[in-house]
């Protein structure tokens, strides 16, 4: 299979979200690099640092539509920075095993106490513990950024047993699987990417998920839902435009937990949900944000 490249030129404030809005926009693995051979210096423990000057790059199938890739991150950059993207490059790979030469790279994670997240070439590193089977490159998140990371040791330092909840903006299921494995009733999943919705089907069949557990929409597709637990692992932009509609999914006194934000983003974010949530502090990992809100009573 033939593979392309999409080399984007950004700086240290922006190359992570650029990360993920590559994900969103299907590529199969991202990578930074220096655009200017420049040092890092030991950097402060827990921080990580990137240079001044950084190319983002997004791995796509060779029949991906780079084009349409481009046009999505560019309006998402722009929704969010207020500025234009300087310059986007492509470049055609040979056809090589790249997705062999990734696996390397992956390795179980653990999410808290007792969530992991486990390729499914390596056995779980403790087979009690509550185990996901996802592997890197089925659709965006598997677990690595910061953003997904926060919702998943959210979920499991909160009880979710029996809960209903809405997975919204699902990308490969990864909130939700873990809801479930984590005692949740019933998860609703929804996305605007069909890829996004196979994906997250095969996952849930990967970990053996019932099919009546999990229900998955277009979001113009949703049945009209009430929930306990809403998820929305996204951008801000679209948080912020969406917050009527994932508001009017939570049940008085239920929970929602946001994320995809940046830090300067965290207070418009709060304030905006907070007509329908008490908000509680955020949380913060590698510059972004989780919030979390418990819906009024009254």
């Amino acid at each position: 299979m033939a593979w392309v490249q999409l080399h984007i030129q950004s700086d240290s404030e922006h190359a992570e979200l650029l990360e993920q809005m590559l994900l969103e926009a299907g590529a199969e693995a991202v990578s930074m690099e220096d655009s200017e051979d420049t040092p890092l210096y030991e950097p402060e423990r827990g921080s990580t640092p990137l240079w001044d000057s950084t190319t983002v790059t997004g791995l796509f199938q060779g029949d991906a539509d780079l084009a349409g890739v481009q046009a999505q991150v560019a309006e998402a950059y722009h929704s969010v920075t207020q500025t234009h993207l300087e310059s986007m490059e492509t470049e055609l790979l040979e056809d090589r095993e790249w997705e062999r030469a990734w696996m390397d790279d992956f390795r179980p994670e653990r999410f808290g106490n007792r969530l992991w997240i486990c390729p499914s070439w390596q056995d779980p590193p403790e087979p009690d513990a509550v185990n996901i089977t996802l592997d890197p490159g089925l659709a965006f998140g598997s677990g690595t950024h910061p953003t997904t990371r926060l919702c998943l040791e959210w979920l499991d330092a909160n009880p979710v047993r029996d809960l209903e909840v809405v997975d919204y903006g699902c990308g490969s299921g990864i909130l939700g699987l873990a809801a479930l494995k984590l005692g949740a009733r019933h998860v609703v999943g929804t996305d605007n990417d069909p890829q996004a919705l196979d994906a997250s089907r095969d996952n849930a069949r990967r970990n053996g998920i019932p099919d009546d557990a999990l229900a998955l929409y277009a979001p113009e597709d949703q049945p009209d839902t009430r929930c306990d637990l809403m998820l929305a692992n996204i951008l801000a932009q679209p948080l912020l435009s969406l917050a009527p509609t994932l508001a009017g999914q939570v049940r008085p006194g239920g929970r929602i937990v946001l994320s995809g934000i940046l830090s300067s983003q965290a207070d418009s974010i709060s304030d905006r949900y907070a007509h329908w949530f008490h908000m509680q502090s955020p949380t913060e990992q590698e510059g972004w944000i989780c919030l979390t809100g418990t819906r009024h009573t009254d």
